[in-house]
């Protein structure tokens, strides 16, 4: 099963904008849920990581300190809370279960939902 990230749009740089991720039709026995993202061009990054079991959370130092990762398990969702903006943030995001708690070995990541940043 694919994970479905939403929430995507266009948005000026300084704005905000809040992902969420569907894991309702997960069903291996996941540890943490990854957020990824991939510019055209570049190659894809993994931005962050959050623990399903504990408040464990890991960033990139690309949006350390502007991106926030959070879960509510009541209804299997991950949100990316993403704050000021910048037009290097323009990419397609998408998230992933992770079997370990690192967010090393991924699956179910789905398509994706586009950001883009621009005034």
């Amino acid at each position: 099963v694919q994970l479905q990230a939403s929430g995507g749009g266009l948005v000026q740089p300084g704005g905000s904008l809040r992902l969420s991720c569907d894991a309702s039709g997960v069903t291996l026995d996941y540890n943490a849920i990854a957020w990824f993202r991939q510019a055209p061009g570049k190659d894809r990054e993994r931005i962050s990581c959050i623990s399903r079991y504990d408040d464990k959370t890991i960033y990139a130092d690309s949006v350390k300190g502007r991106f926030t990762v959070s879960r509510d398990n009541a209804k299997n969702t991950v949100y990316l809370q993403m704050n000021s903006l910048k037009a290097e943030d323009t990419a397609v995001y998408s998230c992933a279960a992770a079997i370990d708690s690192q967010c090393r070995v991924v699956r179910g990541r789905g398509q994706g939902t586009q950001v883009t940043v621009s005034s």
